[in-house]
C-alpha cells in the first residue's frame, strides 16, 4: 500500500506586521525588503497562542474542503521546534484537541526548514510498514516565541504559521526518491540559546552551495531531467536564496518560484504553503521538493501526481 499526499491546508494567525514600515528602525531601504528578504509582511502569533493552535487552525482550514473522520486517523505527526512545552510532545497536545481515537499513533519531529520534506519520508514510511492507511502531518513553528524583535538578522524574517498534510491512499501525489544530508559543523551559525541567532551570511552560502547540487542528485536518483520537472518549490529562506539557487541551475522563473513575500519565512510549514497553492493544478504532474537550512541539514524528493 503505497501511500501520499491527499489535501493540504494551511493557517496564518491574525497578527500582520509590514516590514515597510520597519525600514527607519532598522536602517534599511526598500530594495533590502523586496530584492533581498522579499518578506514584506509577517504574521505573529497572540502571546497566549502555542503551537497546537496554529495546527487546530490549519486542521479547521482542512475540514473546509474536506470532511475528516477523525476516528480513520491512525497516526499523527508534528513538526516543531519550538513546542507548546518541552514535555509533552504537541501530537499529544493534539491528540486531545481533535478527540483522536486511542489506537493513533502520535510523535513529534524536531527539524526546522528541512522538516517537512523530511517527514514526508518518516510517516508515510511508518504508515506503510505498520498497515495505517490514513494520517494527518502538521508543521508549526511559532519563531515569534524565540525571536528578539530588535534583530534585524531574524526580526525581518521569521513569520509564524501552521499547515497540515492529509497522508492516504486516495492519494493526489506520492513521493519518489529522497536525498538528505547535514553539514553538523554549522550549526552554531543558526541556533537559540536564550534567542534565535543567526549569521546570514554563512546560511546563505550553505544554501547556495549545497542545494543545486542536491537537486541535480535528486533528480538523477528519480531518474529524471530537469526539464522533466513541470515545478521546483524549494524553501522560502530569502528571495536571494531562491533566485540565486534559480540562477545556478539555470530555471525558469516560472517553474521555480518565491511565494513568501506575503507571509515571511515559515520554516518547515514554507513548502507545504507553496505546496497548497500548486497541488490543485493538474499541470504539475512532476513537482521538486527541498528542505534546507536549522542544523544544516537539507532534503529533497519528488511528488509526482497520479
Amino acid at each position: 500500500m503505497k501511500l501520499g499526499i491527499e489535501e493540504i491546508a494551511t493557517y496564518l494567525p491574525k497578527n500582520k506586521i509590514s516590514n515597510f514600515e520597519r525600514l527607519q528602525e532598522f536602517d534599511i531601504n526598500h530594495d533590502f525588503v523586496n530584492k533581498k528578504t522579499g518578506f514584506k509582511y509577517l504574521f505573529k502569533i497572540d502571546k497566549k497562542d502555542q503551537a497546537s493552535d496554529l495546527c487546530m487552525g490549519a486542521f479547521f482550514n482542512l475540514e473546509k474542503n474536506k470532511k475528516i473522520n477523525l476516528d480513520d486517523i491512525g497516526c499523527c505527526v508534528v513538526v516543531t521546534q519550538n513546542p507548546d512545552y518541552n514535555i509533552p510532545n504537541v501530537s499529544s497536545i493534539l491528540h486531545k484537541k481533535l478527540k483522536l481515537n486511542q489506537n493513533c499513533s502520535c510523535f513529534d519531529i524536531s527539524l526546522g526548514c528541512s522538516g517537512y520534506v523530511y517527514s514526508l519520508s518518516i510517516i508515510t514510511s511508518f504508515m506503510e510498514s505498520n498497515k495505517i492507511s490514513k494520517g494527518l502531518l502538521f508543521t508549526a513553528d511559532p519563531y515569534s516565541k524565540i525571536i528578539d524583535k530588535n534583530d534585524k538578522n531574524t526580526s525581518l524574517l521569521f513569520g509564524d504559521g501552521a499547515s497540515v498534510t492529509l497522508i492516504s491512499k486516495n492519494k493526489k501525489y506520492e513521493t519518489g526518491k529522497f536525498s538528505f544530508g547535514t553539514k553538523g559543523e554549522n550549526y552554531n551559525d543558526l541556533i537559540c540559546k536564550n534567542k534565535l541567532s543567526m549569521n546570514g551570511r554563512s546560511v546563505f552560502n550553505f544554501s547556495a552551495k549545497n542545494i543545486p547540487v542536491d537537486i541535480i542528485k535528486v533528480l538523477k536518483l528519480n531518474n529524471l531531467k530537469k526539464d522533466e520537472i513541470d515545478l521546483f518549490i524549494l524553501h522560502q529562506g530569502s528571495k536571494l536564496i531562491i533566485d540565486t539557487i534559480r540562477d545556478k541551475l539555470n530555471i525558469d522563473k516560472r517553474m521555480l518560484k518565491f511565494y513568501a513575500s506575503e507571509y515571511g519565512n515559515l520554516i518547515s510549514s514554507s513548502i507545504p504553503f507553496a505546496l497548497e497553492k500548486e497541488i490543485l493544478n493538474p499541470k504539475n504532474k512532476n513537482i521538486l521538493i527541498s528542505g534546507f537550512g536549522v542544523g544544516f541539514s537539507w532534503s529533497s524528493t519528488l511528488l509526482k501526481r497520479l
